[in-house]
């Protein structure tokens, strides 16, 4: 899928929101690296990542050519601020009509309506390829990342007392989200 636009910040910076290319392969890989570090409340550690700069750049490639699946970048001055993305839960009939959302943003950039921006593209993207629901899980302590979903129109349909297990706290508890598109 492609998508781009271009928008303005809190702060009065400009944001472009477009799909990733295989030249970005290497900036993202990065940024995966760092925000993945910034938080307990992603996936997965900065050293469990899966795709090294080429796998990502493949990547990026392979959500451009899709027809119902994108990983859209964020920039800022020329910089990956965070990205976001849609991905099919299955192909099989029972499953087509939905597709997961997720979404990383460098701390430096929190609170400047860069997450809420990426998350309304994604759900444009998924509207646009015809899914019918979009899901996410989220760490029940995430509070911002909630609010912002609720905003979107996310609602909880369930939790999962040990959905992850912190390196440093434990359990983290996670709640299911779905939004009706």
């Amino acid at each position: 899928m492609k998508y781009s636009q271009k928008i303005i910040l809190k702060n009065g910076k400009e944001a472009w929101l477009r799909n990733g290319d295989f030249s970005d392969g290497r900036a993202v890989y990065e940024n995966f690296n760092l925000t993945h570090a910034e938080t307990d409340f992603l996936l997965s550690y900065p050293d469990e990542n899966s795709l090294d700069p080429e796998q990502e750049a493949a990547f990026l490639e392979e959500k451009t050519k899709s027809p119902n699946e994108i990983e859209i970048i964020a920039f800022i001055d020329d910089k990956v601020a965070g990205t976001a993305g849609i991905e099919a839960i299955g192909a099989k009939y029972k499953v087509r009509h939905r597709a997961e959302f997720g979404i990383s943003v460098l701390r430096e950039y929190w609170g400047l309506g860069l997450g809420k921006a990426l998350a309304k593209a994604c759900i444009q993207c998924a509207k646009d390829a015809g899914y019918v629901q979009l899901e996410l899980n989220v760490v029940a302590e995430n509070k911002r990342a909630i609010s912002m979903y609720q905003d979107l129109g996310f609602e909880e349909f369930g939790r999962n007392p040990r959905g992850f297990n912190s390196r440093t706290g434990g359990f983290q508890e996670l709640l299911y989200m779905l939004l009706k598109l």
